[in-house]
């Protein structure tokens, strides 16, 4: 207990200032340290041709947006798919299969980092550092520009620039920002000097940082059948660096944070407990400072942190303190370096943020416990992901706004502009989105036993099947290992439900700002809604229960919950 405090209370402390820091950053003002930074940012916005203070609207912005991610994207698969005969590859490693590779690349693309192969085993030291590491820095400052952008919306906090054209329709005239500048300044002023800094805190710890080959070692069992050993190693400390710190997750090994050479010490764990935290609680306190309203801010803050504390304490419970915890299997999947508590608290912080990084298998949580994290990521906004999990909040903040107006029998309105039907029908749209995607999906798996793919009869492999599908819509990547998912139908499957999860969730919310942003705002009354009150904010946290556990609560019966008592009332 006294650990999962410390964790909690550290990644609190250290993310105040960081969220500062970061407010001023997407404000694009005069900074210290601008001399530093400019060498590196001017020439980046000479290769991309742009003017980093000419404003864009919501289209140009979305543009930019899907533009970057395209070229990325064609970039990626061709790495992937040719890595076989490009440098930094000293253990020989292939190419990759087409449908894994255009997994990954969607996967890594979207900041998920579902992984369907074994990193060590299936890719070079190129690919690690520039496909999979370099995406694991700049997707997620991706999902923050999009949220800055709609906080600039919403707010009216787009730094000043060029008047827009008055012939233009009122949302095309709202200046939400500069995508690139907002991306090139977040990583290199933000997200690359704090993975330096967690790289090196890791070295130290002792997980490897080389270029070199690993060593072949001889095994001390005779018996294993194997007269030697390749040890893979190359440069991990980065990679995981960016992927605590990224919400990103995807692993060097296989085995992820379970790996001693991934996460060796209790202080490396303790660190990459951190890192998962850091940046998504860093955003929310960016949001106070950076539209002025503490109070919303510490709306977002107080409702985040009550429903993590619920999921870390049911989680802790359920797996290490509940009656099934007494089963002597309760080990089994699990690292003995950091016992049930420790696997239970990396489960539940990893589904609140989109991070999906694992010191143990889900797979082998007992039943209600490996419920809560597929909970998490159905919210998907206690903490979520960087920018994203902001994104979903706003998503349900609009919604209760929506239903609050309805109850009170007035017009829905938000900072004194009204919530009307094109805006109530796009969010209609998200809300529909994920029951319609994951449910459909779920369903055609299992009714096809030959690509379903499951280790586990019954209810258990209902699970399996529900869990990946939801860890691919909330872009987390976490798995119930154990699925046979390295095959054609997992890989295409899950990359369309990696794309409906990722854009439809960043970009929607910022239309309907921006439409927002365009209507007459009228001045507050004695009637206004309040949104920045505790009865609010109960409200809010109501409204998540309904469209997460209850929209999804006959799925989580047939698995978790039966599973749980097919094993209790045996």
């Amino acid at each position: 207990m006294t650990e999962i405090l410390l964790i909690l209370l550290a990644s609190i402390v250290l993310a105040f200032p960081l969220g500062l820091y970061l407010a001023r950053v997407m404000r694009g003002g005069p900074m210290r340290g601008d001399a530093l930074f400019a060498w590196i940012e001017k020439p980046l916005y000479r290769v991309l041709g742009v003017n980093p203070v000419r404003g864009m609207s919501w289209r140009g912005y979305v543009g930019a947006f899907l533009l970057s991610n395209l070229v990325i994207a064609v970039l990626v698969q061709a790495v992937l798919m040719t890595q076989a005969w490009l440098p930094f590859n000293p253990d020989q490693i292939p190419n990759m299969r087409w449908d894994t590779a255009l997994h990954t690349m969607v996967s890594f693309l979207t900041n998920t980092n579902q992984q369907h192969y074994s990193g060590q085993a299936q890719l070079s030291y190129f690919s690690q550092m520039t496909a999979i590491t370099g995406l694991q820095v700049v997707t997620p400052m991706m999902g923050l520009a999009l949220v800055v952008a709609t906080l600039r919306a919403l707010f009216g906090t787009a730094p000043e620039g060029e008047p827009a054209d008055p012939a233009l329709p009122a949302d095309r005239r709202i200046d939400v920002g500069n995508y690139y500048a907002d991306v090139v300044r977040s990583c290199v002023r933000f997200m690359l000097p704090l993975c330096l800094l967690w790289a090196v805190l890791l070295t130290s710890q002792g997980v490897p940082s080389t270029l070199a080959g690993g060593p072949t070692a001889t095994p001390i069992d005779a018996t294993a059948g194997m007269d030697s050993q390749k040890l893979p190693l190359g440069p991990v400390a980065a990679m995981v660096a960016a992927k605590q710190l990224g919400a990103n997750g995807g692993g060097w090994y296989g085995p992820n944070s379970s790996m001693p050479l991934e996460n060796p010490t209790p202080l490396s764990n303790a660190l990459e407990l951190i890192g998962i935290l850091l940046i998504p609680i860093a955003v929310v306190f960016m949001l106070g400072a950076f539209t002025g309203r503490k109070r919303l801010a510490g709306l977002v803050f107080g409702c985040m942190l009550a429903m993590s504390s619920v999921s870390v304490a049911a989680t802790v419970w359920l797996e290490g303190h509940s009656a099934t915890a007494a089963s002597p299997l309760l080990m089994e999947g699990k690292e003995v370096r950091f016992g049930a508590d420790g696997t239970a608290l990396w489960a539940a912080i990893t589904t609140q943020v989109s991070n999906g990084s694992v010191n143990g298998m889900h797979d082998s949580l007992s039943p209600l416990a490996g419920a809560v994290p597929m909970v998490n990521m159905l919210v998907s906004a206690i903490w979520g992901g960087i920018g994203c999990g902001l994104q979903q909040f706003l998503v349900y903040l609009l919604l209760g706004v929506f239903l609050a107006g309805l109850m009170t029998g007035r017009t829905p309105e938000l900072l004194g502009r009204k919530l009307e039907t094109p805006q109530v029908r796009l969010l209609a749209l998200l809300v529909l989105l994920q029951p319609i995607t994951l449910l459909a999906f779920t369903a055609i798996t299992l009714a096809i036993p030959s690509i379903t793919g499951t280790s586990n009869p019954a209810f258990h492999g209902v699970s399996q099947v529900f869990y990946e599908y939801v860890s691919a819509f909330a872009n987390n990547g976490s798995g119930f290992e154990g699925l046979g998912d390295a095959t054609p139908w997992w890989n295409l499957s899950c990359t369309l439900v990696l794309l409906l999860g990722r854009y439809p969730v960043l970009v929607i919310p910022l239309i309907v700002c921006a439409q927002l942003a365009a209507k007459r705002r009228a001045p507050e009354s004695a009637g206004t809604l309040q949104i920045e009150t505790p009865t609010f904010a109960l409200t809010l946290i109501a409204l998540i229960v309904v469209l997460t556990v209850l929209q999804f609560m006959p799925a989580l019966v047939l698995g978790p919950v039966a599973d749980h008592l097919s094993l209790t009332l045996r």
